[in-house]
């Protein structure tokens, strides 16, 4: 970026793409115009209208750090500091998981049992290990009548989750509580949906990751033990205490110990295990259990 000939909104873009795929960057195009949008203080829709503008030695400094970062493997969510889910901004930052769009396959089914309700029941959901708060906020949010309880055991995690809640106008009705799963609530069969998507990763499997996975986003947050599933294996009793009769466990799951969820939950005399949800890849994704 040091030649004379000027430079504009468009040729930044353009510039900044075949550099970031030379890197080798999934997404060159669009981490480029995130990028620019975020340095530039606009929408990135904008940007399009501006292709001719010419960019100043301030805005192209600005660029050129986050462009540096992100080349050396920083992800645009935590450069910008907020993430798309579910049709909702929400803020991120490496203290949690940058939302991914397989977790809104849990939203979509909350939203169907809820149809299934009585219109005057307030449904009590849990949302355990909560990160940024997007299932909790997003249940919230969709449903107003809903009493939302979300549970982390990062403080740090659930102060960017209140942070989310007040943006959407839903605080109010989310109670956030720091606990190790369910060890600071009282077991009572009392709550009609609890969601999570907890660590699911294996150990052994941590150092597979994309390197922007591995080195940037909090591994209390993605390291499931030796089979992905330590967590998830004290989370499914601590459930099942927790229902109500009738009521639903949903928990996201990876590909590869998804079998392995299923046969935990029909370990578990009081739930009856329901047909796992596949996403848009067909894999298994989301383990679902009623309470008996």
């Amino acid at each position: 970026m040091t030649d004379q000939e000027s430079w504009t909104i468009g040729r930044l873009l353009n510039w900044t793409t075949d550099f970031l795929r030379d890197k080798g960057a999934d997404s060159p195009r669009l981490d480029a115009e995130v990028l620019l949008a975020h340095a530039r203080g606009c929408q990135r829709i904008e940007l399009y209208t501006a292709f001719e503008e010419a960019a100043d030695e301030a805005l192209r400094e600005s660029f050129r750090d986050l462009v540096r970062r992100r080349a050396a493997g920083t992800p645009v969510a935590y450069l910008v500091g907020h993430r798309e889910f579910f049709s909702l901004s929400f803020q991120v930052s490496p203290d949690v998981l940058i939302p991914r769009s397989e977790t809104e396959l849990i939203v979509v089914r909350v939203l169907d049992l809820a149809k299934s309700q009585a219109a005057t029941q307030s449904l009590r959901i849990v949302d355990v290990g909560t990160g940024s708060g997007i299932l909790a906020v997003c249940c919230a949010k969709h449903l107003p009548t809903a009493q939302v309880t979300a549970i982390d055991v990062s403080p740090q995690a659930l102060a960017i989750a209140s942070a989310n809640a007040e943006q959407h106008d839903v605080a109010d009705r989310i109670d956030f509580v720091e606990s190790d799963l369910f060890s600071s609530v009282t077991p009572q069969h009392e709550y009609d949906v609890i969601v999570s998507n907890p660590p699911y990763v294996a150990t052994h499997e941590m150092s597979e990751l994309d390197p922007g996975v591995r080195e940037y986003e909090p591994h209390l947050a993605l390291d499931g033990g030796e089979q992905g599933t330590e967590v998830i294996a004290r989370l499914i009793p601590q459930a099942a205490e927790r229902l109500r009769p009738g009521g639903w466990l949903l928990i996201e799951v990876g590909p590869y110990n998804a079998q392995r969820v299923e046969q935990l939950v029909g370990e578990e005399n009081s739930l009856s295990l329901e047909v796992t949800i596949p996403d848009l890849a067909g894999h298994p994704r989301v383990v679902q259990a009623k309470r008996q």
